[in-house]
């Protein structure tokens, strides 16, 4: 069930592209340096657009061989010439959900990241750093396929873009494996160790570091600010469709799918490496051996069956990062933190290309029973099939509500007793389909993921290049990048952004026509949901 699982995902996800091509004709005065020292070497880069940007850039000693399956390691300071102007391998993973034929093939060689900053910049300028993890289920993705030129440009912020280890590669474990469950998650953290060493070569402040991320970049993000591993080392955080309260219940990807939730416990995790082991016929006490014996098409045999299963229990997440949340035990940092109002759409489109008679009118009943058990006549109440275009339209619904966006309110609710919160929903459903999931049962709207082409340019391309939804964008990209430098957001010709609470569930709603406060309450029927889910 796992693997169907992740392959709706990853058909929902494959929206990637490549960073533009430099771009010489540009007006702006190249004023900044090409040529940085850091303690990767002495990276020779490019500009394009508005911005220079160093690629490729290696982070951590490349994990293969004895280092398949072992906490990242630094790479040992060079000083060497090293061309920074290309893509870095990005990691093993199977399918193409985040890759496109721009993009060079993946491998375990492959932790790099990417560094944009604006083309005016110097070393005298402190820039704020943002540091973005990107989504695809664990499984899938890659940094260079998120193009930052808008948001160094217009911000005046510096962006990082980051590989980490995917899938069996991030996620295995093994008793008595140092790191299990975590590898993928140590790799993030990795990273944000090279920025605080390196940030400065750049123009940027190491002691202003934004960590943003999507989906399960998002999960990370969150996870990240309950780990005592990540203090120091992040000063804000930004999370999008990622809250650490995301739970989906039975059936929510697909009918029988079981209950899903962004973490595994350690003792979940260990179970799952284990069964995956014996699968690839490497048992017993010298499994760990076996299992870095086999070539990497092999171990992608098994890797859909590590989608949400970054592990808490150890070291680095000693706690499951909901009840982190809930009892207070999380970095005290500026949060924004929001989702898309019909975010489940996507995954729900998918399930319905793949077998349009999963999602009907006469299983809805059933699929309610085995999501809500004794109170899913409350929810069929609340969720009537008449008051919807489609059975998978009053599915993806009900999913949304309950499992995205209430649940991130609550832990806005939650976050917002201990620091700034900055509540949001992303709701243009004039957005671009970039998921590519198309069935008129389910129109798309405002999904999963489609908040994405707002702040980045995808697949080499910026998809909102028109008002109003350019207009939106240039809002957007303000509010992110204002929060950046000073942990407020704030955009020109936008409203000022309250504070979350702990009462309310208001949230700034972005729309290509408004941008203004909306109520949780009425949109998702949260007081509803906080009677039947919790974290």
């Amino acid at each position: 069930m796992k693997r169907i699982l992740a392959a709706t995902v990853a058909a929902t996800l494959a929206t990637a592209g490549a960073v533009a091509c430099d771009d010489s004709s540009s007006p702006h005065t190249a004023d900044a340096p090409t040529t940085v020292v850091t303690s990767s070497g002495t990276l020779h880069g490019k500009t394009a657009g508005g911005t220079r940007q160093f690629t490729g850039v290696r982070y951590a000693k490349p994990p293969v061989g004895d280092l398949r399956w072992t906490l990242p390691q630094p790479p040992p300071d060079t000083t060497a010439d090293t061309d920074a102007t290309g893509p870095g391998t990005p990691c093993q993973q199977s399918g193409k959900g985040a890759l496109s034929g721009a993009l060079t093939a993946p491998g375990e060689d492959c932790l790099f990241l990417n560094v944009t900053t604006p083309r005016r910049s110097t070393q005298n300028t402190k820039l704020p750093v943002m540091v973005w993890w990107h989504g695809g289920g664990y499984t899938s993705g890659s940094g260079i396929a998120y193009d930052p030129q808008r948001l160094a440009d217009t911000g005046n912020v510096a962006v990082v873009t980051v590989n980490y280890r995917l899938g069996v590669f991030g996620y295995l474990g093994l008793p008595g494996l140092a790191g299990s469950g975590d590898f993928g998650f140590a790799d993030q953290l990795e990273s944000l160790r090279w920025v605080k060493k390196n940030a400065a070569a750049f123009g940027a402040d190491p002691d202003n570091v934004t960590v943003f991320g999507e989906s399960a970049g998002g999960m990370s993000t969150c996870a990240a600010l309950t780990s005592p591993a990540a203090r120091g080392l992040i000063d804000k955080v930004a999370i999008s469709s990622g809250s650490c309260y995301l739970r989906f219940p039975t059936g929510a990807f697909y009918p029988g799918v079981p209950e899903q939730t962004p973490y595994a416990s350690l003792a979940d995790n260990l179970t799952t490496g284990t069964d995956a082991a014996r699968t690839l016929g490497c048992a017993g006490p010298n499994a760990l051996r076996c299992l870095r014996a086999l070539p990497a098409d092999r171990l992608l045999t098994v890797n859909q069956d590590f989608t949400n299963d970054l592990a808490y229990g150890t070291d680095l997440l000693p706690h499951n990062p909901a009840d982190a949340v809930r009892d207070g035990q999380t970095l005290r940092v500026p949060v924004i933190s929001g989702g898309n109002h019909n975010e489940h759409r996507a995954f729900t489109g998918g399930v319905v290309l793949a077998d349009p008679k999963a999602i009907t009118a006469t299983s809805y009943p059933g699929l309610l029973a085995a999501a809500f058990g004794d109170r899913a006549a409350d929810v069929a109440r609340r969720y009537p099939l008449d008051r919807y275009a489609s059975a998978p339209l009053a599915w993806a619904t009900v999913i949304t509500d309950s499992g995205w966006s209430c649940a991130t309110a609550r832990a806005n609710r939650a976050l917002a007793a201990h620091g700034p919160v900055y509540g949001y929903e992303f709701a243009d459903e004039t957005a671009p389909n970039v998921g590519g999931i198309d069935t008129p049962l389910v129109p798309q709207g405002a999904t999963h993921a489609s908040d994405l082409p707002y702040l980045f340019d995808i697949a080499g391309k910026n998809l909102v290049p028109t008002p109003p939804r350019s207009d939106l964008s240039q809002r957007m990209i303000e509010y992110w990048t204002s929060f950046a430098h000073t942990g407020t957001p704030r955009a020109t010709n936008g409203p000022d952004w309250p504070r979350t609470d702990t009462d309310t569930r208001n949230a700034l709603t972005f729309t290509a026509s408004s941008i203004a406060m909306g109520d949780q309450s009425t949109d998702h029927q949260c007081d509803f949901w906080d009677t039947v889910t919790s974290p």
